[in-house]
């Protein structure tokens, strides 16, 4: 630990840091379907069995491969990462944002909250920026087969993670700590130390979230739209923006913004504290 205060960043993933969802990529064509199929094939499961739609997503993975006689390994999901493509910029982001905010007296740490794999993320080029990566993930037999959900990160439960980053909790087995009293001092990321960026309505709870605890709150988008706008207009969002990463871009500025802002904060916060300690102090008395 490097001692200065910490500004988190999180992201949602497909269509946030990858151009669409991930299991686009290699998944799908992996079992001889277009992305229409199987998605259209999902979408029947989920609506027919009223299905959380995050879980019909991930039956229909260990079902459809499983009815094709094709494995769903975790070792072979891993490996599709590596097909993942990124928006602009995106891989050198991390980088040049950490180098930033040491230059503004602060630690940034980046988290992935998604509803997409877990096990496809960690394969990606950009896995080893992220302190902790919250997504979906599939329990596996003896023989490395996927048999059904580990843990489901579905649009509205996405928020527990945002407090399990606030209190230092990353263990998701862990809730006696996630639920259990803790002075705002204690937590480790206070929420006005945060920033989510997300592309739409499926991280608009977390968004919400930033938005009422202090913290803020940016939408990209691959192409601008009434749905991304209306985020805007409805204040569920604080800004929006292309999903361009590259330095000097609207995305580049804001977040860097926001960041010397929360530097700021937190010096003015620490002299406060020292000036109610020399209050305090006998000397003074």
């Amino acid at each position: 630990m490097s001692g200065l205060p910490i500004v988190a960043l999180m992201y949602d993933f497909d269509r946030t840091l990858c151009t669409k969802d991930m299991q686009d990529y290699s998944f799908i064509p992996s079992l001889g379907m277009t992305e229409k199929e199987f998605w259209d094939t999902t979408n029947e499961i989920w609506k027919r069995e009223h299905m959380d739609s995050v879980l019909a997503y991930m039956y229909s993975m260990v079902k459809i491969s499983g009815d094709k006689g094709i494995p769903l390994l975790r070792e072979n999901l891993v490996s599709m990462g590596k097909n993942v493509e990124f928006f602009r910029g995106v891989k050198e982001w991390f980088g040049r944002i950490n180098r930033f905010g040491r230059e503004c007296g602060v630690e940034i740490e980046h988290y992935v909250i998604s509803s997409g794999m877990k096990e496809i993320i960690e394969g990606t080029a950009i896995s080893g920026c992220f302190k902790t990566i919250f997504a979906c993930e599939f329990l596996y037999d003896e023989n490395g087969a996927a048999v059904w959900a580990k843990t489901d990160v579905n649009y509205t439960n996405k928020t527990q993670f945002v407090y399990r980053i606030n209190k230092g909790v990353p263990d998701i087995s862990n809730d006696f700590d996630l639920n259990r009293s803790m002075p705002e001092d204690d937590k480790r990321v206070p929420f006005t130390n945060m920033i989510y960026i997300g592309d739409g309505l499926s991280d608009v709870p977390c968004m919400k979230m930033m938005k009422a605890y202090g913290g803020y709150s940016i939408a990209v988008y691959q192409k601008r739209d009434s749905k991304v706008e209306e985020l805007l207009r409805k204040d569920r969002v604080d800004y929006i923006c292309p999903a361009d990463y590259s330095e000097n871009t609207s995305l580049d500025t804001i977040v860097k913004n926001i960041i010397r802002k929360m530097a700021i904060c937190d010096v003015l916060e620490k002299e406060n504290a020292r000036q109610l300690r020399e209050l305090d102090c006998p000397m003074h008395s």
